[in-house]
């Protein structure tokens, strides 16, 4: 293992967040439309935006722009948050940044620490959403997307650290693409005692059938299932694959090993039961395919296999020539058949699940602690890292003693059990 990925395990192993979060029970609305707005307005807190670019549809438009625009990106209400700044890495051909920030009345700083300060010598916001996705940025030879997150962490803390005061921080999708960077983020986020969330809009998305499993069931086996390349969409559905599996007895202890099968070799071990095949087809029963393609038909499909340290063998099939969605079946004991879910990607209102991510950060910003774990995201980024580690290294089984990440899962709901007219501040 290379030095730089080495971390102390004293720090990662027993990690629990229940001090830190609280515990938050599952919201009783069940129905897409919003509730009421409570009475007395929350007064909005300031945040950065720290991108990479900011286009149409780009992760910077569906979750800022929602700041800026209300919830549906229509003018209508929006989250107890005011953009104070933006930091942006790259301006595009279809940059929105400069004509929103003209709208809007929204400073562009040349510099993080400037957008965190407002050109000033203190932190002036109370929260920083940090969007490292989309843009020119190169990619290496296992097929990741070297995006800035780690250069964008370590000014952000940097500047937390020269002006004397932390505040709340959001980093999307997955902490990487490197475990090193991985590594660094979090024992730095750890150390400066910095409230943080990661991850993919996914784990709060629409569900159908819109149900969960509960906390503390037992589960004998799980199976995900995912689509497109394998660094940016295997992060997605590792995050909505750890958002269940996290809820089975005893929590979270983290990851042994993690292999990456092609081929022949990733079928084998569905016919031999290595995968169960009856939750793989569970799951492709809800998710939509694409015509005329052939379920085993194609190389770029993949099989990440994991094993937690409580034995539970995690399994996730990348299937980027058959399935337009991302489904997680699971058998849990007790029930006959198997619990399956599709994770939906709506587009129309403004690619809505992104408005259920922004209600997580709002809350985190309004009360300082994390709305869900970030050592979910931490484990999924290392499970990932390792995957394509491992299909780069002629698809070695990789031993994965960094990444025995303890943690305490939270009850956190999702759409449309969250309510985003709702003070932030309420316990859901």
């Amino acid at each position: 293992m290379d030095r730089h990925d080495q971390v102390d395990r004293r720090k990662w192993f027993g990690i629990s967040t229940a001090a830190v979060l609280g515990s938050l029970g599952p919201s009783a609305r069940g129905t897409d439309g919003p509730a009421a707005k409570p009475k007395g307005a929350l007064r909005p807190k300031p945040v950065a935006a720290v991108v990479t670019a900011y286009e149409k549809l780009l992760h910077a438009d569906v979750l800022v722009t929602k700041i800026l625009a209300g919830w549906g990106q229509d003018g209508g209400p929006g989250p107890a948050l005011k953009l104070a700044s933006l930091y942006v890495d790259q301006f595009g051909r279809k940059d929105l940044a400069r004509p929103r920030a003209a709208k809007y009345g929204v400073p562009i700083f040349d510099s993080i620490e400037g957008a965190l300060t407002l050109g000033g010598d203190q932190i002036a916001v109370d929260g920083v959403i940090s969007i490292g996705e989309h843009g020119n940025y190169p990619v290496n030879a296992k097929g990741q997307q070297l995006y800035p997150r780690r250069r964008f962490f370590d000014a952000i803390a940097d500047s937390f650290e020269k002006h004397g005061r932390v505040v709340p921080v959001f980093s999307d999708k997955h902490l990487g693409p490197q475990w090193s960077d991985v590594a660094a983020i979090y024992r730095r986020a750890q150390d400066m005692k910095i409230p943080m969330m990661a991850g993919s809009s996914l784990p709060v998305t629409f569900r159908r059938p819109s149900q969960t499993i509960p906390m503390g069931c037992e589960i004998e086996a799980a199976v995900g299932i995912g689509y497109s390349d394998l660094d940016r969409y295997g992060s997605h559905i590792l995050d909505c694959f750890q958002c269940l599996v996290e809820r089975r007895r005893d929590a979270e202890g983290g990851v042994e090993w993690v292999h990456c099968l092609q081929g022949d070799a990733m079928w084998q071990a569905v016919d031999q039961g290595v995968v169960r095949a009856d939750l793989m087809n569970a799951a492709l029963r809800l998710l939509p395919t694409r015509p005329k393609s052939d379920l085993r038909g194609s190389s770029s499909s993949a099989l990440f296999l994991f094993r937690y340290t409580d034995g539970l063998l995690g399994a996730v099939l990348m299937l980027p020539h058959y399935v337009a969605g991302m489904g997680v079946a699971l058998q849990v004991r007790g029930q006959q058949e198997p619990w399956a879910v599709h994770f939906e990607e709506r587009v129309q209102p403004a690619i809505p699940h992104f408005a259920y991510l922004l209600k997580a950060i709002e809350r985190m910003v309004h009360t300082g602690t994390p709305s869900y774990p970030v050592e979910r995201t931490v484990l999924t980024s290392g499970i990932l890292d390792r995957a394509l580690t491992s299909r780069f290294k002629g698809h070695q089984r990789l031993l994965t003693p960094e990444l025995q990440i303890g943690y305490q899962p939270v009850d956190y709901p999702f759409a449309p059990h969250i309510d985003l007219q709702s003070d932030p501040r309420q316990r859901l």
